[in-house]
C-alpha cells in the first residue's frame, strides 16, 4: 500500500465515531424463549463486574498491596468457609448476620463474615508469635444490601493487621499512618479518622452508672450514632435495652465530645470528667502516647478524637477508628479498624495482642465510578501496549512473527484474527482499546526489511529498522511514559 494511500485511511479511521446505538442496535440480545419466564439475575446483594470496573479495581488493589509490602507485611490466605463454632460469639449484635452452610460431611461450617477473626485462628492454631500481613478476599454478610451506597452480601475486604508483643501505640500508630497513605493514594476524596478507645468507652459507661453487663449491648447502641440522631439511640438504650434514663442522659454529655486530638485529651483532663475511673486515666495516658507517635508520623491533622466512636465488634479491647469522607456521607466508613488483644487467645493457649484494620474497598469502588462517569473519563480497559496492523494481503505470519518477537520481549501485543483483515477497522480497534503504538507492515516495510511505527495520540510515524526492532519499540514505549 501506497504511503498516500495510508494517510487517506488514517485520516478516515481518525474521523471515525463509534455510534453506541448503532453498536447497540446490532448487539442486541436474542429475545428470551418463551419457555424460559425467569429473567437472569446475580443473586441479592451480589454483582457482576465489566472490563471498565475490573480495570478500576484492579489499579487500587494494586496501589493498596504496594502500601502493605512498603511496611514489610507478608500475606496469608485462608478458606472462604470455616467451622461455625469458630465464628460464633465474635461479632456481637451481628453475628446474625453470618450466612450459615449446610452439613458439610458431618461439620458445621458458615461462610466467613471478615477476614480478623479467620486471621486470628490462623495465629493461634500455627503457634504464630508475631506476624505483619494483609489480606484481600471476599467475604460474606446475611445482610440487607444497598448496592447504591456500597453494600453488599458478597465483597472483597483489605485487611492489615499486626500480631504480637510489642510496646504500647507503636503498632498502632503505624496502622493509622497506613490507612492514610492508602486513602491519599487512591484519590477517593477528603477524608477524617475518627478515633476513639474501648477502654476509656467502658469506664465512661461505669462513670454514668451503665450496670457491666449491659456495656456490650449499649455499646452496640452508640454505634448508630454516626447514622441515626441521639434521640433515636436514646430510646433504644432507655426502651429496648432497659437502661435507665437518667443515666442514658448523662451519656449523652460524654459521647457528643469531639475535637482535635490533643485539645479533646486536655479538656477531659481538665474538666476531671474521668479522673475517678482508673480505666480512664490509663486509656487516656495511652492516647496521649499514641497522638505523640501520630504526630511524628505527621498524621495528627487527619485524625479526630470522637467519642460517640463505639465500633460494634465485640472483640475489639484497646483503640478503635473509622475513616469517613468529609464532603459526602453517602457510602459511610471507608476503613475501619482497632486493638483485638483476647481475639487470638480464643482459640489457643496463649493471647497474642494485635491491632488491626480493614479498607471498605467496595465502597471506595462505588466512590472511583462515579467520578469516572461523572467526568465521562474514558477507562483503558486493557494494558496492550502495540497493536500489528496488516497493510497488504498474505502478511498473516509476518504479523504472526512480529507478535512473537514482541511477547518474547515482554511487550503487550495484539492483531486482528483475520488472514486478510482491512487496514481501517485494525487501526480503529487500537483507537478504540487506546493502544499507544501501532506497527504498520506492508508489502513495502516486506521489502526494506524494516518496520512503520505510529503514535497513535499525536499520529507522528516513523520506520525503524527489522532488526532487532523490539529494542526501539520499548524504548518508544518508555518515552511516552
Amino acid at each position: 500500500m501506497s504511503s498516500s494511500n495510508l494517510e487517506q485511511v488514517t485520516k478516515e479511521v481518525e474521523k471515525m465515531e463509534v455510534n453506541p446505538a448503532a453498536v447497540e442496535k446490532k448487539e442486541k440480545a436474542p429475545k428470551e424463549k418463551k419457555n424460559n419466564p425467569r429473567a437472569l439475575k446475580t443473586p441479592k446483594g451480589t454483582q457482576d463486574y465489566n472490563p471498565s470496573q475490573m480495570t478500576i479495581r484492579e489499579q487500587v488493589f494494586d496501589t493498596i498491596k504496594q502500601v502493605f509490602k512498603r511496611h514489610g507485611a507478608v500475606t496469608i490466605e485462608t478458606p472462604v468457609f470455616e467451622l461455625k463454632d469458630t465464628l460464633t460469639g465474635k461479632y456481637g449484635e451481628d453475628s446474625k448476620l453470618i450466612y450459615d452452610l449446610a452439613d458439610q460431611g458431618g461439620e458445621i461450617c458458615s461462610l466467613r463474615y471478615d477476614l480478623t477473626v479467620p486471621f486470628a485462628r490462623y495465629v493461634a492454631m500455627n503457634r504464630v508469635q508475631n506476624i505483619k500481613r494483609y489480606h484481600i478476599a471476599r467475604v460474606y454478610r446475611r445482610d440487607n444490601p444497598v448496592m447504591t451506597k456500597g453494600r453488599f452480601r458478597e465483597f472483597y475486604q483489605c485487611d492489615f493487621d499486626i500480631a504480637g508483643e510489642y510496646d504500647v501505640m507503636v503498632p498502632d500508630a503505624e496502622c493509622l499512618r497506613i490507612i492514610c497513605e492508602i486513602l491519599d493514594q487512591v484519590k477517593v476524596g477528603k477524608y477524617v479518622i475518627k478515633l476513639n478507645h474501648r477502654k476509656l468507652l467502658d469506664a465512661i459507661f461505669a462513670i454514668c452508672g451503665v450496670p457491666a453487663d449491659k456495656f456490650r449491648t449499649i455499646c452496640s447502641a452508640v454505634d448508630k450514632l454516626d447514622k441515626s440522631p441521639w434521640d433515636e439511640v436514646r430510646k433504644e438504650m432507655v426502651e429496648v435495652k432497659g437502661l435507665d434514663g437518667a443515666i442514658a442522659d448523662k451519656i449523652e454529655e460524654f459521647v457528643k465530645l469531639s475535637g482535635p486530638p490533643f485539645e479533646l485529651l486536655e479538656k477531659l483532663r481538665t474538666s476531671g470528667m474521668c479522673d475517678s475511673n482508673k480505666d480512664a486515666v490509663d486509656a487516656l495516658a495511652q492516647l496521649e502516647t499514641l497522638f505523640g507517635y501520630l504526630e511524628a508520623l505527621g498524621c495528627t491533622e487527619r485524625i479526630l478524637f470522637d467519642l460517640s466512636l463505639a465500633r460494634g465488634l465485640d472483640y475489639y479491647t484497646g483503640i478503635i477508628y473509622e475513616a469517613v469522607l468529609t464532603q459526602q456521607d453517602r457510602v459511610g466508613s471507608i476503613a475501619a479498624g482497632g486493638r483485638y488483644d483476647g481475639l487470638v487467645g480464643m482459640y489457643g493457649k496463649k493471647d497474642v495482642p494485635a491491632v488491626g484494620f480493614s479498607i471498605g474497598i467496595e465502597r471506595i469502588f462505588t466512590i472511583l465510578e462515579e467520578e469516572y462517569t461523572k467526568n465521562k473519563l474514558k477507562i483503558r480497559e486493557n494494558q496492550t501496549q502495540v497493536y500489528v496492523v496488516q497493510m497488504d494481503k498474505e502478511l498473516l505470519k509476518d504479523r504472526l512473527k512480529i507478535c512473537s518477537e514482541l511477547w518474547n520481549a515482554g511487550i503487550n501485543a495484539e492483531f486482528a484474527y483475520k488472514v486478510n483483515p482491512k487496514v481501517a477497522p485494525q487501526l480503529n480497534s487500537a483507537n478504540e482499546s487506546l493502544t499507544p503504538l501501532t506497527i504498520l507492515i506492508g508489502k513495502t516495510e516486506i521489502e526494506t526489511n524494516t518496520l512503520s511505527v505510529k503514535n497513535m495520540k499525536d499520529s507522528k510515524q516513523i520506520s525503524i529498522p527489522r532488526e532487532n526492532f523490539t529494542e526501539k519499540i520499548k524504548e518508544l514505549l518508555n518515552n511516552l511514559n
